[in-house]
């Protein structure tokens, strides 16, 4: 099959992609410009329009999780489907970094951090994990996996999705992590109303989409006191502007971006695979939902 790699890419790292995509699928005949006899497209943010007029087009892989900027471009082919990326190191990646917070919360890390800052030895509680509740949004590929490891450490930890009711039980978490694929529902799901809903001194953790959440509403929030403290990962704006005030804010800890990337090595295996089984009539995997958004 002739496969198209398009996408927006930092410097060499197109070169590399490609060079893992050919040594797991080298059978393959692999394409940097767009022709029309182009069955697959794997994508990594490709311009919008750029999979038009690509009248053998099979199936379109993404090479990330999110999907949500592939879905606002009008001109993406409408019956052709999308797979995005779920990747085992990803995944990995996730459930460390999501473990680390929610320690860092119920231990006070953070707060043990600012006072190293100021030489201030004051000795914090120490709350059992079985005490600290942990609600995490979205049961999907990595909430699941991040609830199984925080319970198994012995975290009263529980995952919601919006098939479980309206609203999520915010009230009682001691910390909230954020899992929710971006859609139109979701879209500022953190705002002044559901904030002010979450336990006193509770701490967010935002793992998926900055707009997610309203920035506004959350420095408010933070600023009364109302929330203890906010692990970022993802903002409205990225890279996060140097006169934001989350990166100097005492209750704000600002992560670029990081917290789980696709590995590329294990990433171009999951590719390889379902383009095999597009080749052999199987099914493919991790298809998107277009009508729910992922």
């Amino acid at each position: 099959m002739r496969v198209l790699l398009l996408g927006d890419w930092p410097d060499g790292e197109r070169d590399r992609w490609l060079a893992l995509l050919r040594a797991a699928a080298p059978e393959q005949d692999w394409l940097l410009v767009p022709d029309d006899g182009v069955e697959v497209a794997v994508v990594a943010n490709p311009p919008p329009g750029s999979l038009v007029g690509l009248p053998r087009l099979r199936l379109i892989q993404s090479l990330w999780a999110g999907v949500d900027r592939l879905l606002q471009d009008a001109s993406l082919p409408a019956g052709v489907p999308l797979a995005r990326m779920v990747d085992p190191a990803m995944n990995e990646a996730m459930v460390q970094t999501a473990l680390w917070a929610v320690l860092s919360l119920q231990r006070s890390f953070f707060t043990l951090q600012a006072q190293q800052r100021e030489r201030l030895w004051r000795q914090p509680a120490q709350p059992r994990a079985a005490e600290w509740s942990v609600l995490v949004l979205g049961q999907g590929e990595l909430g699941g996996r991040v609830a199984a490891a925080l319970a198994a450490l012995g975290y009263a930890a529980r995952a919601w999705s919006r098939r479980d009711g309206a609203e999520p039980p915010l009230e009682t978490a001691d910390t909230v992590i954020n899992l929710l694929p971006l859609t139109a529902a979701t879209r500022g799901f953190f705002d002044a109303a559901r904030l002010a809903r979450m336990k006193r001194g509770a701490g967010l953790v935002n793992l998926a989409r900055g707009a997610h959440v309203v920035e506004a509403d959350l420095l408010q929030a933070l600023d009364a006191g109302r929330l203890g403290h906010a692990v970022l990962d993802v903002f409205e704006r990225e890279p996060l502007p140097p006169e934001h005030r989350f990166w100097n804010h005492p209750r704000v800890t600002v992560l670029p971006h990081c917290a789980a990337q696709t590995d590329p090595r294990s990433a171009a295996t999951v590719v390889a695979a379902n383009l095999r089984a597009l080749r052999e009539g199987a099914p493919l995997q991790h298809l998107v939902d277009r009508g729910r958004g992922y």
